[in-house]
């Protein structure tokens, strides 16, 4: 079994002098460098640094990673395939705060480059109407690894004020992909906050299932869908999720239940989803234009939304977008229709077509949603505090909020 490999280095004081009444100044930590790799066999703590991740450091069950504030950690794409893995039993603190947060990123800052942050647990998913409880699955993530369970309160650890830029690795286009943060049936006993996925190759955000619930989300930039989940993902207390698409990028959520007509649903509120003028679809053979799609049974209770930009695709290739699609009958039937799909307190901006048919042989309407769809000028969206988490190479990731 590979050992983890870590700085001999450790962490340092100077000082900068003193006054002219002789008073200390307050002293500056220096960071350690060093390099992660392999499994991480026992627990650990990693000091305030500079890191070089390297290959797909797994944390393995019963053990806990702990990751001080401010450091950062490099993966290199050219060195092979990169990635922090939390196996279902292990636990990774990384508790970052506004203005020393978590970063992992990559040397070339081209996305699509590695594996970003993947967390297995074993809260519950649903794939199929007709197998028994607990259900299980396969990883897309090129791991191939089992998620599913009967435990709700799973807890993988805690992520405040992480970012992750560029990561979104797609090896097998619909079969083998990563984004910048993957939740495999992970549990409420979870905390997942201040987090941020910048510049990915692939999703922002994916939910497989789980009950983990997540607030103060940023997704900015991501080629695929900026939040996207399956398997009957039932968080409950998410709020405040921000996602701004530019240049390319597909649906600002993409939400389905693989089909199986649950009667339970996530609950989000307070959204913001803008898009960019100019920002394509990622592939012209599809049309993903959308700030919300709704697919295979997917559901939901969201509220507190604002919605811009979502507008019709002139080139390269001619398509309609807007603000909700309907991708196939059985999702309007069982979820519009009976109220499982809720909308309310939209404020929708720069976005002419407000729905989108997907469904050839019925109309899909405002009415079609009774009270579950109401508009509003004074919606608010997100609300989110500015700082170090929310600003890469210079730029506010919030300027656009």
């Amino acid at each position: 079994m590979k050992k983890l490999l870590y700085a001999i280095a450790v962490s340092a004081t100077i000082f900068t002098g003193c006054s002219k009444d002789e008073d200390e100044e307050t002293p500056t930590k220096v960071p350690v460098v060093g390099e992660i790799s392999g499994d991480i066999t026992a627990n650990r703590t990693l000091a305030f640094g500079n890191y070089t991740l390297k290959g797909i450091v797994k944390i393995q069950s019963g053990v806990t990673l702990t990751i001080e504030a401010g450091s950062t950690f490099t993966a290199d794409k050219s060195d092979g395939d990169d990635g922090l893995v939390v196996l279902n039993g292990g636990k990774l603190i990384a508790n970052g705060t506004a203005d020393n947060p978590i970063v992992l990123t990559e040397k070339s800052k081209v996305g699509g480059s590695w594996n970003g942050i993947i967390m297995y647990g074993d809260a519950p998913i649903v794939n199929s109407s007709t197998a028994p409880a607990p259900q299980t699955s396969t990883s897309e993530d090129g791991l191939s690894l089992t998620y599913g369970g009967s435990n709700p309160t799973h807890n993988g650890g805690s992520l405040k004020y992480v970012r992750v830029e560029y990561a979104g690795r797609v090896i097998t286009t619909n079969s083998k992909e990563q984004n910048g943060f993957s939740f495999y049936s992970v549990g409420s006993g979870t905390v997942l906050e201040n987090l941020v996925s910048y510049k990915g190759n692939d999703d922002g955000f994916e939910f497989y299932g789980g009950t983990v619930s997540a607030k103060n989300l940023i997704s900015y930039g991501n080629a695929d869908d900026s939040f996207d989940w399956q398997d009957g993902w039932r968080g409950q207390d998410n709020t405040n999720w921000f996602a701004y698409q530019t240049g390319v990028g597909n649906y600002g959520m993409e939400i389905e239940a693989k089909g199986v007509n649950n009667s339970f649903w996530p609950v989000v509120k307070n959204i913001t989803l803008k898009r960019a003028a100019g920002t394509t679809t990622e592939a012209q053979s599809e049309i993903q234009l959308d700030a919300f799609q709704f697919k295979a049974q997917g559901n939901g209770d969201y509220s507190n939304i604002v919605i811009d930009g979502y507008g019709s695709q002139t080139t390269p290739t001619a398509f309609n977008g807007g603000a909700v699609q309907i991708r196939d009958l059985v999702t309007y039937n069982d979820q519009v229709l009976t109220g499982k799909i809720k909308l309310t307190n939209v404020k929708v901006t720069n976005t002419p077509i407000l729905f989108i048919n997907g469904v050839s042989t019925v109309n899909v309407t405002a009415a079609s949603f009774g009270t579950n769809w109401t508009t509003s000028t004074t919606a608010t969206g997100a609300s989110l505090t500015k700082g170090k988490w929310a600003t890469v190479d210079g730029v506010d990731l919030l300027a656009n909020l």
